[in-house]
């Protein structure tokens, strides 16, 4: 056969077997969607509080825009940390105007209040019947992130609970949850998705 032809053939077999791009930000609709799972759950929570084994892990980024919480948590935990609703947490608002929630724990003996926008969270999980998600989550701009943001890394931090309290410590759960990344599945979408997308 012709390497002419052959080239041909191989150039139409690539053009057939890739993907797509689409016009459509689908990926960014999808995890717009999973998110708002986690706002129902903290929903239901609020009204009914928390039924039977049913507990969350929720893990967030302290230096996203409109975290707010105590200066020395922020120092302790610069990056990132997970906190757990379990037993002992209070005054559990979700707030669907401005997009996040608060809610009051006890880190290190010591009561304090913090307010999370959703678009802050990169991981929801309930250990109690092995549900998590997970979220991206965009760096803030450069000039927001400090040097010990930097120094900080990417590991997750976890908060540490006080004796004989529960409820306040991101403690890992005995069994792993089984996790919906949207990476497993994930599209190629357009770079900026639509100003009015939902977050």
């Amino acid at each position: 056969m012709d390497e002419g032809a052959m080239d041909d053939d191989s150039d139409r077999e690539d053009e057939t077997t890739a993907e797509p791009e689409s016009l459509l930000p689908y990926d960014f609709w999808a995890e717009a969607a999973l998110r708002e799972v986690v706002v129902r759950a903290l929903d239901h929570a609020e009204r009914y509080g928390l039924p039977g084994a049913h507990h969350f892990f929720i893990t967030f980024r302290t230096d996203q825009p409109g975290v707010e919480m105590p200066a020395r948590l922020r120092a302790q935990y610069p990056r990132e940390i997970t906190i757990v609703l379990q037993h002992q947490f209070w005054d559990l608002a979700v707030d669907h105007a401005r997009q996040r929630f608060g809610v009051g724990l006890s880190f290190g003996g010591i009561a304090s209040k913090i307010t999370v926008p959703f678009a802050a969270i990169t991981a929801f999980a309930d250990p109690a019947v092995q549900f998590g998600l997970q979220f991206r989550v965009s760096d803030p701009p450069a000039e927001d992130v400090s040097v010990q943001d930097v120094a900080a890394g990417t590991d997750t931090e976890r908060a540490s609970a006080p004796d004989g309290e529960e409820g306040t410590a991101a403690v890992k759960p005995s069994a792993t949850p089984q996790v919906v990344e949207l990476a497993a599945f994930r599209k190629r979408m357009p770079t900026n998705p639509p100003t009015d997308a939902k977050e």
